[in-house]
This record gives structure tokens, C-alpha cells and sequence, in this order.
């Protein structure tokens, strides 16, 4: 048989045909085909968010770092999210770190700070855990990117198609690595309690949105339909 195959390196021929557009056009109308290519996407997004995990618990990884695995593994952000905008400078003077578009055209805004290498994410005030000055600050600077875009939502989506006007934002900081002294439980509640005071703005460690994504992962594998 191996006489009879004309062809230089069968696997990789054979690599190009299942990848072919029309070859996954077919694919995709079998049964078994699509559990096969279901299958293959869970392992590259289980790989994906292992290597987002291990970066993210790196005391050394900078905010360079966190974005370019992030930026290969947008779907960690949920299924709303179609794709990434190449253009992160939509207004003047502010250069978005991750522009999500949602599947009705609206921008959500990820702001990221350090993960394992920020500063505290929570402190204690009058025997109260409350959010640092670093939440706050980051709060206040997602909020500023809100009101530029909304100032100029009519250019944007002139030019770029995008609505801005219902814009929302997440702002990734922290880890809870870095609060030995508190529980994760401790740490999320003081967020979730910001969170449900501050307007268009949510707040998130790193290791919450690590742990929400493998959550969906698993409940995926768990109930392929």
C-alpha cells in the first residue's frame, strides 16, 4: 500500500483535507463528525485555560503577559462575545486593553491590572474588609473610558460600526495568592459587594474568571448537548 500512495507525507496530507473548508463543511453535517470536532475544541480550550491559569499565578508576569494569553483565549470571557476589535484606540488619549463586541454590536471594555504581582486587592477598614485603593482606582478608570466612549458614540459608530453608548467593562485585578491572611470567599464577597454598586463595572480576580470559565468547561463536558 505504501508503494500505491503517491504522496509525499500522507499525514500531512491528510491534515490539510480535515482542515479544508469543505472538508469541515461535511464534517460538520455528521454526527459522529461534530463530536470529534467538538471534542478537539475542548481539549485546545482546556489547554488554553490552563496556560491563562499558570500565567496568572505567575508572581512575575507582567500586564504584557496577562493580555497576550488572554488575547488567545478570548472565549474564557463567555459565549456573548464573537471577537476582539483590532482597534483599541477608539477615542483620544485612551487605548483599551482588551475591546470585546458582543453578538448585537456593543463593546465591553476589559481593563486589566497585575494579577499575582498587584498590590492588595481588599484591606481592612474599621473591622471591615473592603476594596483597596487599587480596586477603586481601576473602577474609576474604566468609568472614565465609559464616559469617552459615550461622549463619542455618534463617530465611533460612523467609523467603526461599534455601539458604544451601552458599553459595559470588567476590570481584572488581583489574585487571591496574594491575601494569604483571607479566604477566596472573603475576597469575592468584598468584590461581588462592589459589584453590585458600581454601574456598568464589574470587578474580578484573575483566579474568579479562571475558575468560571473551567466551570463551563466542565459543565460542557459533562452535557455534550
Amino acid at each position: 500500500m505504501r508503494d500505491r500512495i503517491d504522496v509525499e507525507d500522507p499525514g500531512e496530507a491528510a491534515k490539510r483535507i480535515v482542515t479544508s473548508p469543505g472538508a469541515l463543511a461535511v464534517l460538520a453535517q455528521d454526527d459522529r463528525a461534530q463530536m470529534l470536532l467538538r471534542a478537539a475544541e475542548l481539549k485546545r480550550r482546556a489547554a488554553g485555560l490552563e496556560e491563562v491559569r499558570r500565567v496568572a499565578e505567575d508572581p512575575e508576569a507582567s500586564e504584557h503577559q496577562l493580555q497576550d494569553v488572554l488575547l488567545d483565549n478570548i472565549w474564557i470571557f463567555g459565549g456573548r462575545y464573537v471577537s476582539t476589535l483590532s482597534q483599541r484606540r477608539l477615542t483620544d488619549g485612551k487605548e483599551l486593553d482588551i475591546p470585546l463586541l458582543r453578538a448585537d454590536g456593543v463593546l465591553q471594555v476589559v481593563e486589566l491590572k497585575l494579577a499575582m504581582k498587584a498590590g492588595p486587592v481588599i484591606k481592612k477598614h474599621r473591622n471591615t474588609l473592603v476594596p483597596a485603593a487599587l480596586v477603586h482606582n481601576a473602577v474609576a478608570q474604566a468609568h472614565d473610558y465609559l464616559v469617552a466612549l459615550d461622549e463619542d458614540r455618534n463617530r465611533i459608530r460612523a467609523e467603526f460600526g461599534i455601539e458604544t453608548r451601552r458599553a459595559s467593562a470588567t476590570v481584572l485585578v488581583g489574585h487571591p495568592g496574594i491575601h494569604p491572611e483571607h479566604t477566596e470567599a472573603e475576597i469575592n464577597d468584598v468584590l461581588r459587594t462592589l459589584n453590585s454598586y458600581t454601574s456598568r463595572v464589574e470587578v474580578l480576580t484573575y483566579k474568579d474568571l479562571v475558575d468560571s470559565a473551567e466551570r463551563t468547561l466542565t459543565g460542557t463536558f459533562d452535557n455534550p448537548a
